[in-house]
């Protein structure tokens, strides 16, 4: 199964971001995106929040109600195994079909604010140090342009 944006998610302010069938990608994030809290989330170096579809399946099966959208990611990606998931590390590169180049900088840690997208509100359940490889992580634009869901993408590993 090749590597998809399963969906693509925004919002005004605060979770769930809701899905969009494509969006503008600019140094800053994805157009019509917006984070209350701009000292933790957003900015050139977390442009762009992204999870995996294996990871919200994997939290399902465990008994916690999360969906796209519902930790704050921006790209909900598919076709990424959680053992694929845990390689993408600070320096990987996504590469999407469209020409849109990402870079992942850092895992981003979770707040309270996702807390009921998880079984008795267990946020700390996507907290890297806690539960490594299954964490959401940030990236910053490379190259910027439009995506859209569906779209494919390929990886480069860091080291």
């Amino acid at each position: 199964m090749p590597a998809t944006v399963h969906q693509i998610s925004i919002s005004n302010g605060g979770v769930p971001k809701l899905p969009v069938p494509s969006a503008r990608v600019s140094l800053q994030g994805l157009e019509g995106d917006w984070q209350n809290d701009r000292r933790y989330h957003g900015g050139p170096d977390r442009a762009v929040c992204l999870f995996p579809l294996s990871l919200i399946e994997l939290l399902n099966a465990e008994g916690h109600p999360i969906a796209p959208g519902t930790i704050g990611e921006n790209l909900t990606l598919a076709g990424i195994a959680a053992e694929g998931w845990a390689k993408l590390v600070p320096g990987s590169r996504l590469n999407f079909s469209g020409g849109v180049q990402l870079e992942v900088v850092s895992y981003s840690n979770p707040c309270s604010k996702i807390r009921n997208s998880f079984r008795d509100l267990e946020f700390l359940r996507v907290r890297e140090d806690l539960h490594p490889g299954q964490s959401r992580l940030y990236s910053r634009v490379l190259k910027e342009g439009s995506i859209a869901t569906g779209e494919t993408f390929t990886i480069e590993y860091a080291g």
